[in-house]
């Protein structure tokens, strides 16, 4: 059953915090640190295009906050959201399409989000994406902004908003572009029959799981075997070829979700 007492002792509050910008910075990082992006058991439960994002919200909550499973961007969405709600922040889900590696963009639904409407600014909140990405919330501005040795911003794509960022040395490059349009949960209802969807389900069955946790500064994304290390803005790449120490890497990264 959903509690927000328990919700709020696993991420590090003592009792339930007024709704504030500086405390959805702070629940927004620490939901990242604390539980992971995993997704593993996604892949294997996976059984085709349904409404992934209308989660069982007391089933989720047992599975990741209570049982220490790791979550996929929906899940880990969804119970954000329902935090949020229950803490009085206005909040709504927003739908995007991730800048694969080819330099193209997926389906509009493919990846779901949040905002949150506070004192008159609206605020992006993400704790679904495996990363790299932003570990506190971005304020919609045209401003660049700064995180722990990275740099955000959002530019125009048409109709779209384009989420760019830049780590300590590179180029900007897109993490994924939204449309600022508050969705249903039932726009997820029908399936979406396109090429485009097609290679998303190519890509799921094809088995690489995918798993993430921010640390204090950074982040760790293991994609199959291929860890990227975030710290301070800096980025290093290597692949994870001795199977203890993948293991070990593994636990670490599920370590904020307590199976560690």
């Amino acid at each position: 059953m959903f509690e927000v007492e328990t919700y709020l002792r696993r991420l590090g509050f003592t009792e339930a915090p007024a709704p504030t910008a500086e405390t959805l910075r702070l629940l927004h990082k620490r939901h990242l640190m604390s539980l992971a992006y995993d997704s593993s058991h996604f892949i294997k439960s996976f059984t085709g295009f349904r409404n992934v994002v209308d989660i069982d919200v007391d089933d989720t909550f047992r599975a990741i906050v209570v049982e220490g499973a790791g979550g996929v961007c929906h899940d880990l969405s969804g119970l954000f959201r329902r935090l949020l709600t229950e803490l009085g922040y206005d909040v709504s889900i927003l739908a995007a399409s991730q800048r694969w590696p080819n330099g193209q963009f997926g389906p509009d639904f493919e990846h779901t989000f949040g905002c949150v409407r506070l004192d008159g600014e609206t605020w992006l909140v993400d704790v679904g994406f495996a990363g790299p990405s932003y570990l506190e919330p971005l304020r919609m501005t045209d401003e660049v902004q700064h995180q722990f040795g990275c740099s955000y911003r959002l530019t125009a794509d048409g109709a779209h908003h384009v989420l760019e960022r830049r780590a300590a040395t590179g180029d900007w490059r897109s993490v994924y572009r939204f449309e600022l349009t508050a969705r249903a949960v039932s726009d997820w209802d029908s399936p979406r029959d396109s090429a485009a969807e097609q290679i998303v389900r190519d890509s799921l069955f094809a088995g690489t799981a995918l798993r993430g946790r921010a640390t204090d500064n950074g982040q760790l994304v293991l994609t199959g075997r291929r860890l990227l290390t975030v710290e301070n803005g800096h980025e290093t790449v290597r692949t994870l070829i001795d199977k203890a120490e993948f293991e070990r890497v593994v636990k670490d990264i599920l370590a904020g979700t307590g199976n560690g």
